[in-house]
């Protein structure tokens, strides 16, 4: 009696990982689309609202550790501050070298960010991130940027 139950949970375990790997395409389109979304909308509060788990561990460029209350606060700020008449916007940022890997219900993204500057230079990062997918959605639980050298932005 045992031995077909066993044989039945054998069955479905397989079946699952399957399924898992199968969903993979499509965690790699949505994830694709989610930082795309962001990078294009980046000053926008409720973009990060979605892109950031409330467990965010974001580490800068710069070595400085944040949090999602310490992203949130600095997003709500600038988007506040009035633009003054003939100021730049901000730099245009895109992602290049985009490599998603998803693991059941996580994912590893590591990509190069580009950041086009008003002042015609641009600043090249590489950029790494966990995300989980959770309540329907996939949201970054850890993030480090690294400035990339001049020497080496070719």
């Amino acid at each position: 009696m045992k031995s077909p139950l066993l044989a039945c949970l054998v069955l479905l375990s397989a079946l699952s990982a399957r399924a898992a790997d199968a969903g993979a395409p499509v965690a790699n389109v949505y994830i694709m689309e989610l930082l795309t979304d962001f990078l294009t909308h980046n000053s926008d509060p409720a973009r990060h609202e979605k892109f950031w788990a409330d467990e965010i561990v974001y580490t800068s460029a710069m070595g400085v550790v944040r949090t999602k209350t310490d992203i949130m606060k600095n997003v709500h700020e600038a988007a506040a501050k009035p633009v003054a008449a003939g100021a730049k916007p901000g730099p245009v940022y895109s992602a290049e070298d985009i490599n998603i890997r998803p693991y059941n219900g996580f994912a590893a993204l590591t990509f190069r960010l580009v950041a086009r500057n008003p002042d015609g230079t641009t600043d090249y990062y590489r950029n790494s991130g966990t995300l989980i997918f959770r309540d329907g959605r996939w949201q970054v639980i850890t993030w480090q940027a690294t400035k990339i050298p001049p020497a080496e932005k070719k």
